[in-house]
């Protein structure tokens, strides 16, 4: 099985590639290529740093439109942090940035939480409260701990891709949303030790139903 790891130029992608690989992956690929991406068996798009940058390598780099090409696919797809975020339609980062449009909705700030005194960005270990019953969390508890690291988070349209929901101070928001073959997540798997594991190991093996 070939899994793709999208390099649109964020930074070192070592820790995703070592992550799928100790979780069984036999042949990981980390490119900047569209052709490549629709080839693959698995796909998975990780991603850190601010939307604005990210949406404009995704465009140079004609990345976008092979994102939404597999999206749209047969083929399993996995979103982590930005990756979760760019595939909505909007987003108020950067004085405003259109994402891919893969999923109808947008993405917030978090709001400035006076009574808990909580820091943004979100950072470290909170719960996610998995909402269905979903193959990629199959193994997993149902309120498990995961690694955060984001300022922004997601709001979709339709409540029914939401498949997780985490909760910061006086905000409730998706960490975690599922369509057809696609699954993406706020959290980082990579740095979350068993569960984080575990979901990899499940996605790498989800057929893609559900």
């Amino acid at each position: 099985m070939q899994v793709a790891v999208v390099d649109y130029g964020s930074g070192n992608l070592r820790s995703v590639v070592r992550a799928l690989e100790y979780v069984g992956a036999k042949e990981v690929i980390v490119t900047s290529d569209p052709d490549a991406l629709l080839a693959a068996e698995r796909v998975v798009f990780p991603g850190q740093g601010a939307i604005g940058s990210c949406m404009a390598a995704l465009q140079q780099n004609l990345l976008g439109a092979a994102l939404a090409q597999v999206a749209n696919s047969c083929v399993p797809m996995l979103g982590i942090c930005i990756g979760l975020q760019v595939l909505f339609e909007t987003s108020e980062e950067d004085s405003g940035v259109r994402g891919l449009g893969i999923l109808q909705g947008g993405v917030r700030r978090f709001a400035p939480d006076p009574v808990h005194h909580l820091k943004i960005p979100h950072m470290g270990w909170n719960q996610a409260r998995c909402t269905v019953d979903h193959p990629v969390w199959h193994g997993i508890r149902a309120e498990a701990w995961f690694y955060f690291v984001h300022s922004y988070f997601v709001v979709p349209r339709q409540s029914d891709i939401v498949a997780a929901r985490t909760e910061y101070g006086e905000t409730q928001f998706v960490s975690a949303v599922a369509r057809d073959k696609l699954f993406a997540v706020q959290f980082h798997p990579e740095k979350s030790h068993d569960d984080g594991l575990r979901l990899l190991r499940n996605f790498l093996y989800w057929s893609g139903e559900t």
